[in-house]
Parts: structure tokens; C-alpha cells; sequence
């Protein structure tokens, strides 16, 4: 996993330079930033696979880093934050960040995150998909191509984060069954619990806001009260 490139940026030392020591132990190479805009400036001249990135930091915070890699990457993000920063966490989410964790963190969790992040955002240009990730999966106008990693919507090209591709590629293969909060949050975020239902929640608005014609009214993912969500629509 040498070729992997992360990129961490946290104004506290001793958390970039813990995080960066378990990460190279994992042979990832790692850069690290104590500034969101050092860390925007590093961005710009690497080729990173996944950046770690503390919501608050002097002269940019995570927010706005993540919101400006956003417009040109869909590498996975991971953001930091505080107990006390529940707002930031779904702003953050709403940003386009994957995943996020509350300090103090576990950091052998954080790298088993960090892992599943990659295995995802790495595993779209691996070989031994299956029949259905070779083939483009048809919803009247919304079309999926796993192998492309592409989402189109009648003519035009939908652009999706990692994390958003992969809640919709979940959705897809299995239409018309019924997930809860939990269940997707086990499939798609690759945990076993699930801190809060913000994450999954800010994702499927995300999603609606982006496939739907109408969000408010969505013929794709709709709520099924009480329990949780399902993918509706007839394959082609």
C-alpha cells in the first residue's frame, strides 16, 4: 500500500504526528498540514487517495477545505471534531466529507475508518466485479455504471462523492427493500454502531437533491415511515 497518499491536517501537533506514525506503519505516505490553507496548498500539489481534516484550524477551517477540494476531487474525507460541534458534524457531512470522528478518537478505530474508506474509493478500479457492477443498472431516466463509477440522469452526467456513490450503488442493488438508518449505516460506512441518524439523513438529502426531479416529492428514495428508507423504480 506504499502508493497510497493521505494527507492530514489538524492544528495540533501531537495529533498529526500520532495519526501520522500509525499510517506509516500501515506503509501509507502520508503529509501533513497544521493549517487549512497549508493543507489546500498541499492538495493542489499531490495526488492524495484520502485526506483527514480538523474542522476547526486557523486561517481556513475544515469546512471551507473541504468544501474547495470538493469542487475538484472525490477522494474520501474524513473530518475531526469536537464533542460540542454536533451543527459543524452535519455541515461538514453536507460539505461532502464521508465520514467523521469526535475527539478524543480511538485512533486504531480512525484507521480501520480510514481503511474502509479506501478499500471503497480504491476497489472501483480493481479487477473481479461482479455481473452487475460490469453492466449499467437502468431506473427509467437515472442510469448507474459501477465500472465507470457514473451516474447520469437522462443526458446529464450527476456528479457524486465517494460516499454518495456508494449509498447509491447500495440503493440499486437491492430496489424495492427496506433499509433502516442502522442498516445502512452498517453497509455503507462499514461500522457495526451507528453514532446518530444525522449521517445517514444528510445523505439521503444529498442524494434526493441530486437525482430526483423533485426532492420534496422523490420517485427514487423514498421514506418509508417508522422504519427507514427503500430504493422505488423499474429497472431497464
Amino acid at each position: 500500500m506504499g502508493d497510497i497518499h493521505i494527507l492530514i491536517a489538524d492544528d495540533e501537533k501531537e495529533i498529526r504526528d500520532l495519526l501520522k506514525k500509525y499510517l506509516e506503519r500501515e506503509c501509507y505516505k502520508v503529509d501533513t498540514a497544521l493549517n487549512g490553507e497549508e493543507a489546500l496548498r498541499l492538495f493542489h500539489d499531490n495526488n492524495y487517495n484520502l485526506a483527514i481534516l480538523d474542522l476547526m484550524m486557523p486561517v481556513m477551517d475544515g469546512l471551507e477545505v473541504c468544501r474547495r477540494m470538493r469542487e475538484v476531487s472525490n477522494i474520501p474525507i474524513v473530518m475531526l471534531t469536537a464533542k460540542d460541534q454536533e451543527l459543524e458534524k452535519i455541515l461538514g457531512l453536507s460539505m461532502g466529507a464521508d465520514d467523521y470522528m469526535t475527539k478524543p478518537f480511538s485512533v486504531h478505530e480512525l484507521v480501520a475508518r480510514i481503511k474502509a474508506q479506501l478499500r471503497r474509493f480504491l476497489v472501483l478500479g480493481s479487477e473481479g466485479r461482479s455481473a452487475s457492477e460490469e453492466t449499467p443498472i437502468r431506473f427509467n431516466r437515472l442510469m448507474v455504471d459501477v465500472k465507470k463509477h457514473l451516474v447520469k440522469k437522462g443526458e446529464e452526467e450527476i456528479v457524486l462523492t465517494a460516499k454518495e456513490f456508494e449509498l447509491l450503488k447500495f440503493f440499486v442493488s437491492h430496489p424495492g427493500q427496506v433499509f433502516t438508518k442502522t442498516q445502512l449505516f452498517r453497509q455503507v460506512w462499514d461500522s457495526q454502531y451507528i453514532e446518530d441518524d444525522n449521517t445517514v439523513m444528510v445523505y439521503i438529502r444529498k442524494l434526493r437533491l441530486k437525482i430526483e426531479d423533485d426532492p420534496s416529492q422523490p420517485k427514487f428514495i423514498q421514506t418509508v415511515w417508522g422504519i427507514g428508507y427503500k430504493f422505488a423504480g423499474d429497472s431497464e
